[in-house]
């Protein structure tokens, strides 16, 4: 159970937080693109330390910048194709950089082996799906002047392939809270995370699917281009629900293995930023992709 003071600490951090996401997911371009990159930055130093209390000796200054990188890349041209190629030989030029530094600087006393996996790790866990934001956000311009008038539309059009796995993840992560304090009852992974259950699972991806679809119904089902169904919306909830849930656990394994309850201490009553983005860094991209597949579909 959260202390009075732990819960106070998080509503703060959410009174703070959500107008700062809302204003630079309004704002979109460079404001967007460097809010996500600082928090690639953070989130991949949060990953690093966790690798060194296992005995990693990752090269985090080059991670980092990489993983902030990838965003600034995405931020910089929108566009998936020419975006996916740059950051390839992004990542296989720090890949190479690590591994040649780690055999350098890592032998014979160190573990080169576990420098290079873990620096690399940081780009791909953290950096990589955070660069999907900026090219998320990018899918709402220009379709504000064609949308359906619904309210709220002149704001939050251009945002709602953004707040698409956003709201589906958060409506899943509390529909999975509240039920598995009520009816929960079987262990989902006790040696993982002992206090989910499976009922609270099937209540995080009914959640998940409810999100998901009321999201297509305000902003999306309508869109004369690109328009999401309500129908396939649902069916991306349920994509996600899979995912997230799936993020949540790897988060746990990841800190259960370093011996520590939270990834850091940057979030007051929160954690630290791997806490927040466990279940998110999966769903970004997985929105990217299920989108693309109900529109070559279509």
């Amino acid at each position: 159970m959260k202390k009075p003071g732990d819960l106070a600490a998080r509503l703060a951090v959410a009174l703070v937080g959500l107008p700062v996401v809302l204003g630079a997911l309004g704002a979109g371009g460079w404001v967007l693109s460097l809010l996500v990159a600082l928090v690639a930055v953070l989130g991949s130093r949060e990953f690093y330390n966790l690798a060194r209390l296992r005995g990693a000796e990752p090269f985090d200054v080059m991670g980092s910048a990489a993983a902030g990188g990838l965003v600034l890349l995405a931020g910089a041209e929108p566009v998936f194709e020419p975006f996916a190629a740059r950051a390839l030989w992004i990542i296989l030029a720090v890949g190479g950089a690590s591994l040649a530094r780690s055999l350098r600087a890592r032998w014979p006393e160190g573990s080169p082996l576990a420098a290079f996996t873990s620096t690399l790790g940081g780009i791909v866990y953290v950096g990589l799906p955070l660069s999907f934001v900026p090219l998320l956000r990018a899918l709402g311009d220009g379709a504000l002047a064609e949308a359906s008038g619904a309210p709220g539309a002149g704001f939050f059009v251009p945002m709602a392939f953004v707040l698409l796995p956003l709201l589906t993840t958060w409506a899943g992560d509390s529909a999975a809270y509240f039920v598995g304090h009520a009816v929960g009852r079987t262990k989902l992974a006790p040696a993982i995370s002992p206090g989910k259950t499976v009922e609270g699972s099937l209540g995080g991806a009914a959640g998940a699917v409810a999100a998901a679809a009321a999201v297509s119904a305000l902003w999306l089902s309508d869109l004369p281009v690109r328009a999401v169904p309500v129908a396939a919306a649902a069916g991306i909830g349920l994509g996600l629900a899979v995912v997230t849930q799936a993020g949540d656990l790897v988060e746990s394994v990841l800190k259960r293995e370093a011996g520590v309850k939270d990834s850091g201490n940057l979030l007051p009553g929160h954690g630290g930023i791997l806490d927040r983005l466990d279940a998110l860094l999966g769903a970004f991209p997985l929105t990217w992709l299920l989108l693309a597949l109900v529109w070559e579909l279509a």
